[in-house]
């Protein structure tokens, strides 16, 4: 039976929300292996001069752990 572990990372994109998980899932990617879910926990911006400047998801990782 597969034990699976979660981390939270928080990504962040100039160009939208679905954007910002992406390149969470993408850092991600580069240092752990066999990533099965994502989990959206909220939506953050910064916002500059009354505008959005910056999106930020936080999110949750799922990936299965090696034996």
């Amino acid at each position: 039976m597969p034990v699976v572990k979660i981390i939270e990372l928080i990504g962040s994109s100039l160009g939208g929300w679905k954007e910002a998980v992406e390149n969470a899932v993408k850092e991600a990617a580069k240092t752990v292996r066999n990533i099965k879910r994502v989990h959206v926990k909220r939506y953050t911006a910064k916002v500059e001069d009354n505008k959005i400047a910056e999106y930020r998801a936080d999110v949750k990782i799922a990936f299965i752990v090696e034996r």
